[in-house]
């Protein structure tokens, strides 16, 4: 029998997974189990897996509330937060301080050129994740139609992104319950083998402290949820000179967080929708620039959200650096709270719950809205790139059309790692300008 690890041992590997946890969720998630499962054995492949699931039908970042989920499993509420906060730490200053050199150098012409190489290869990645979701999401003909459904919803209705899911979540109750062989896959799973896993520290026999619904501790998480809440914009309220503006960033940031089915890509094309056309935050390329960073930074891709409060705060107070650099703390702030809340508050749910058949058909139909709702992501950032100065056939970038192409063919085909391409695509930008230069 494993013996239960030391709160330090814990941590060092929680230190450890915030700076090498590249890849996005699955290669974060294979990481952890790696170490978790098959190094250490602190959880068996059962526990792993189940809590898995459940971190997957969640809004959010699956890979850190799965990190927050193992850690309160070990050690409670504090090892669920060192967790948690230690898997988004490090990526949060890694990005504060590309995004001051962004602001800073963006603009000369050589560091403009990088990025500029970046742009197509970032359209790749986009049209990956979209490939990519589909595969998972898009399981019967039904799956396909609300897929479509979604994307006429907002492309051409311009319908926002929550409505889009509370409308995917209605249609897949009812559907459910009067149609429910529009769900059918043709898939089959296997039976699940009884393994005997009493080699595991927490195997499918180990009773977790705390499980089950205690009324007292479900609402003083959330109160605590709602205090933290609260006094951080009271805060905003008596120390800084726009309230508005900061109540803005608050609601904004938390409805996203709250949204995020699907993963990062789910939620990019809304915080995009309004972040650039509604609020002026920033402009749609330079939310690309922002895509581009986070992809090349650890921790999870929803990470991106935090350069857009660190763009919305820069320009909205005259180019300052310092409150750019607090609107992506508090950007930060109110994307990952409910990350926490739902673990903590959840979890000792869950632990009592085998997998639930009806909850994971209404999510299969959210994310099949998902993949709908990326692909209008794929063309609004790929229209920027493509047609930088007026959408026709003379506006073409034909240049930046043929490094998506092969930018795709390369991390697709070739399975190139996505941070070499990054770098790859970063030096296509630099000789594209030396070439236009006559250099």
């Amino acid at each position: 029998m494993i013996q239960k690890p030391t709160f330090r041992e814990a941590l060092r590997f929680w230190v450890k997974l915030g700076f090498i946890s590249f890849g996005g969720p699955a290669g974060q998630v294979a990481i952890m189990h790696e170490f978790l499962v098959d190094k250490k054995k602190w959880i068996s492949d059962s526990k792993f897996l189940h809590a898995l699931n459940y971190c997957m039908i969640l809004p959010g970042p699956e890979a850190q509330q799965l990190a927050t989920y193992i850690g309160w499993m070990l050690h409670g509420t504090l090892g669920g937060l060192a967790a948690g906060i230690l898997f988004v730490l490090p990526s949060m200053f890694i990005l504060l301080g590309l995004s001051a050199v962004y602001v800073s150098f963006g603009h000369v012409p050589l560091v403009y050129a990088l990025f500029g190489g970046l742009k197509p290869a970032v359209i790749a990645i986009v049209l990956l994740a979209l490939l990519k979701i589909g595969k998972k999401s898009l399981l019967s003909p039904f799956h396909y139609l609300v897929a479509a459904a979604a994307f006429v919803c907002i492309f051409f209705l311009h319908l926002p992104f929550p409505l889009i899911i509370v409308g995917a979540i209605v249609t897949a109750a009812v559907t459910r319950r009067f149609f429910p062989f529009l769900f059918e896959t043709g898939n089959r799973k296997e039976a699940a083998r009884d393994l005997d896993e009493s080699g595991y520290f927490i195997n499918k026999h180990t009773k977790v402290e705390g499980v089950g619904f205690n009324p007292r501790r479900f609402w003083k998480q959330a109160g605590t949820g709602v205090l933290l809440w609260t006094a951080s914009l009271a805060l905003f309220y008596f120390f800084t000179s726009d309230f508005v503006f900061w109540k803005q960033l608050a609601f904004f940031f938390t409805q996203a967080a709250l949204v995020t089915f699907g993963g990062a890509y789910a939620v990019l094309p809304y915080v995009a929708q309004v972040s650039v056309e509604q609020f002026h935050w920033l402009s749609n390329l330079q939310m690309i620039d922002g895509l581009a960073l986070g992809e090349t930074t650890p921790g999870p891709l929803i990470m991106i959200l935090v350069f857009v409060g660190f763009m919305a705060g820069y320009n909205r107070f005259d180019q300052s650096i310092v409150m750019g650099s607090l609107g992506l703390v508090a950007t930060t702030f109110y994307t990952f709270l409910p990350c926490f809340l739902f673990i903590f508050m959840g979890a000792p749910l869950i632990e009592r719950t085998q997998e639930n058949k009806t909850v994971k058909q209404i999510l299969s139909l959210v994310t099949a809205a998902v993949v709908g709702v990326v692909l209008n992501l794929s063309i609004y950032l790929g229209k920027a790139v493509l047609f930088p100065k007026e959408f026709s056939a003379a506006g073409l970038d034909l240049l930046s059309l043929i490094w998506v192409l092969l930018s795709f063919v390369a991390m697709y085909r070739f399975k190139v790692g996505m941070i070499s391409w990054i770098v790859v695509s970063a030096l296509f930008g630099m000789i594209r300008y030396l070439l236009e230069q006559g250099l």
